[in-house]
């Protein structure tokens, strides 16, 4: 019975929960689900991507301005030696509307003894329309700007899911290497403890008798060795929490140092690798074709080159623009004239034609137009085949860990067997303390690895999402 009190305490570590939680009273539980909360509410780089959002809303409202109506007002006057050369004095409303086609409505006002000869004297109303018959028609630079401004707001919108997708798959990273690193550190301190207790309890038999000086070398080296591998472990821990801490933020636009107060839930570890539901291969590559967000933006770029290669198109077209106006004296422009008089008596009409005659800039134009679009379809075709293949990279390694975790586990529940049947050789005298020190290693290494697997497997599922685009 002289060493049952060495071997309860050699295997006190081993017999409880392998990943024990040893944590102060005042600790505080960051869970995935409260970490990722955090990151999407205070993070400023998602506070960013709202902001351009913003920003292309209002690109909107400025790219509207093209189509506000305008009111203006010119005059020009010519006064010497008390003679009243003239006096020009005209109000205008101009309306654009969408097809290019600008509507307009005046008053004028003109009296002077030397008025120019095409004014007319005196009071007069006018309302007219000028019409684009070739270019401009379909399309124009204000509906091109405004058209391409709601398609940058609807692709901001795109470019948030994307920010988020990698920055929580970032976030996901550093905090699983933080669960990972929390826990080899708790193994070790644990395993610091059962050997100080053993070093003490080796030291007492060795001042009875009953153990040679050189089983009080070989327990304090073993002790020494776990005490180096805490200490690492601790540096470990402390730059995963830093890491982790780039992803904390809080209200006031302020980052989180996080403590070591603040520990990992623990919930994760009881859960069963080989019964978490994964989602297929298949499906995750078509919700990866038909919803990832950088494959949309680029869908978007596609739509805005598509108007900018119609608008460059015009440049091939000749200008035909007509105008029109109806005149009537006064300020009624539709009173008192029958139709007819309108048509032969009080018009305006003209009409401009142009034609470069070698369309050279707009030639050019439509040609960078359509190659943007054609270099535009490759790199979605580059960026369809690197999605899938990340899709297949992470999707086959988060099945090969699904099965490494089965396979080290029962590697681990073996070490722990060997282990105790070594303890039981060393207690009837048949082994050495160096044998069962080497035994206490191999399932100490074992269950950091199974500890490696683990955290590395709820990583990879987090990259298998952010491959499809699904982290939101």
């Amino acid at each position: 019975m002289k060493f049952s009190i060495i071997t309860f305490l050699s295997f006190l570590f081993y017999t409880t929960n392998c990943f024990s939680q040893n944590k102060l009273e005042d600790s505080q539980v960051l869970s995935p689900e409260d970490f990722v909360a955090i990151v999407k509410t205070f993070h400023p780089v998602i506070k960013q991507a709202d902001i351009n959002i913003e920003k292309a809303q209002a690109d909107i409202t400025i790219a509207r301005g093209g189509f506000d109506p305008s009111l203006y007002y010119y005059n020009d006057q010519k006064t010497f030696r008390g003679e009243n050369y003239y006096n020009y004095s005209n109000t205008e409303l101009k309306i654009p509307t969408w097809y290019g086609i600008e509507v307009k409505a005046g008053l004028e006002n003109n009296v002077g003894e030397d008025l120019n000869s095409e004014s007319t004297f005196g009071k007069s109303s006018y309302v007219g329309i000028s019409v684009p018959l070739a270019k401009n028609l379909v399309m124009d630079r204000r509906r091109a700007v405004l058209k391409q401004a709601k398609i940058f707001r609807d692709q901001s919108g795109v470019e948030r899911l994307n920010t988020i997708n990698n920055l929580l798959y970032e976030g996901y990273s550093a905090y699983w290497n933080w669960v990972k690193e929390y826990q080899v550190f708790e193994v070790i301190s644990n395993t610091v403890t059962v050997n100080e207790a053993r070093f003490d309890l080796i030291k007492i038999a060795y001042r009875q008798g009953d153990r040679p000086a050189i089983d009080t070398v070989e327990a304090l080296a073993q002790l020494q060795n776990f005490q180096f591998l805490q200490s690492e472990s601790l540096v470990k821990l402390q730059n995963a929490a830093v890491e982790l801490s780039n992803f904390l933020w809080q209200q006031n636009n302020t980052w989180y140092q996080l403590g070591l107060n603040v520990v990992p839930a623990s919930n994760w570890n009881q859960q069963d690798i080989g019964s978490i539901p994964v989602v297929m291969r298949d499906e995750l590559l078509l919700t990866a074709r038909l919803t990832h967000p950088k494959l949309s933006m680029y869908n978007y770029k596609l739509q805005v080159l598509e108007i900018e290669r119609k608008l460059k198109f015009q440049s091939l077209l000749p200008t035909v623009n007509l105008r029109a106006n109806l005149l009537n004296k006064n300020y009624n422009v539709l009173k008192g004239v029958g139709v007819p008089d309108y048509f032969q008596n009080n018009n305006k009409f003209g009409i401009d034609i142009g034609m470069p005659l070698r369309l050279s800039e707009g030639r050019g134009g439509y040609r960078m137009a359509k190659l943007k679009i054609q270099e535009t379809n490759y790199d979605i075709s580059l960026q369809q085949q690197e999605i899938e293949n990340k899709v297949k990279y992470y999707y086959n390694e988060l099945m090969g860990l699904r099965e490494q975790i089965k396979i080290y586990n029962a590697a681990y529940l073996n070490f722990q067997t060997l282990f105790r049947g070594e303890d039981v050789r060393f207690r009837a005298g048949e082994s050495s303390l160096f044998l069962l020190n080497t035994r206490e290693n191999k399932v100490l290494e074992a269950l950091q690895k199974l500890i490696e697997l683990k955290t590395k497997f709820f990583k990879s599922q987090a990259a298998v999402q952010w491959a499809a685009g699904q982290l939101r």
